[in-house]
């Protein structure tokens, strides 16, 4: 007789087995590959069936390289042990699963040390479209075949990298709330900065009009990818540090603006260019606004300090 674990699966806000792991305080799991329901892989396959055609039209050609490398299965969850089996020989990178959200500094430390955590759970059949938190189809299908690029690789370590440099540089801070005030800029100009390229970037090269996507809310989101690029309702720029830092993210609805790259070796220059603004003091007093910086994130990097 299976158990009340197993029947429940791992959909998205109805998973026994992440519950009680994160109310043990654990953060990083196993994956317990045999929890997967019959339910959890219908939606995958459903998910990476309708992804594929739009992925061939609007990908951009590292994130078509990466799936072929990973043989993502397409009738199942795959196994993170199977895609880390294919993933770490090439840039060392691996899919660390985890039990929720991740506070700010621990995922930037992750990716700092070339792991990406990713969600075990997967959205209910019933809102494929849409949710708000990331689940295993947006965290693989979306990010990890990025994971395979050396140089998209490379930033996200550099990512990681900035943020023990807003740690260290806001620590000597002897007033606090001076302290929490700058850091929170600077997390907040992190936030935006990762948001606008690793989430929703776009690349000139193959694609309609010159314009492919990169960015893993693009490449999970069956309509918002077409959107993005092919919708006069978005307002495309070649990516500038000062207004992308300085520009409101919001994630209850389709991008309206978005930013372009040339290459990746682009972006690393400009994650880069990020940092050395950060030691300048240029963005500890980036515009208020969304994104919010939650106590948990902000604790994560006085903690790190």
């Amino acid at each position: 007789m299976p158990t009340t674990t197993s029947a429940a699966g791992l959909t998205t806000g109805h998973a026994p087995f992440v519950e009680s792991a994160r109310n043990r305080g654990e953060l990083y799991i196993s994956q317990p590959y045999d929890e997967y329901s019959k339910e959890n892989h219908e939606s995958w396959q459903r998910l990476f069936a309708r992804m594929q055609p739009r992925w061939e039209r609007y990908a951009n050609p590292y994130f078509l390289h990466g799936l072929d490398a990973l043989d993502l299965p397409h009738d199942r969850v795959p196994r993170l042990a199977d895609v880390n089996r294919r993933l770490q020989p090439l840039t060392g990178f691996c899919a660390r699963p985890v039990s929720g959200y991740v506070p700010g500094f621990l995922f930037f430390d992750c990716l700092k040390r070339r792991e990406f955590p990713t969600t075990i759970t997967i959205r209910p059949p019933d809102r494929l479209d849409y949710l708000p938190e990331p689940d295993i189809f947006h965290d693989v299908a979306g990010h990890v075949p990025m994971h395979t690029e050396k140089w998209f690789a490379d930033t996200l370590v550099r990512f990681g990298e900035c943020a023990h440099t807003a740690a260290e540089m806001t620590a000597g801070i002897a007033d606090y709330r001076e302290r929490v005030a700058k850091l929170t800029s600077l997390m907040r100009a992190m936030s935006r900065f990762f948001w606008f390229t690793v989430e929703f970037g776009l690349m000139r090269g193959h694609g309609p009009g010159g314009i492919c996507a990169y960015g893993s809310g693009l490449l999970s989101s069956w309509g918002e990818l077409a959107h993005a690029i092919d919708s006069d309702q978005v307002q495309r720029y070649p990516l500038q540090l000062e207004w992308v830092v300085n520009q409101v993210a919001e994630i209850d609805h389709y991008q309206p603006i978005l930013f372009l790259v040339d290459s990746f070796d682009h972006l690393f220059s400009l994650v880069d260019e990020f940092e050395r603004w950060m030691r300048q003091g240029r963005l500890f007093n980036v515009a208020p606004g969304l994104p919010d910086i939650a106590e948990t994130d902000l604790r994560s990097f006085l903690d790190a300090a």
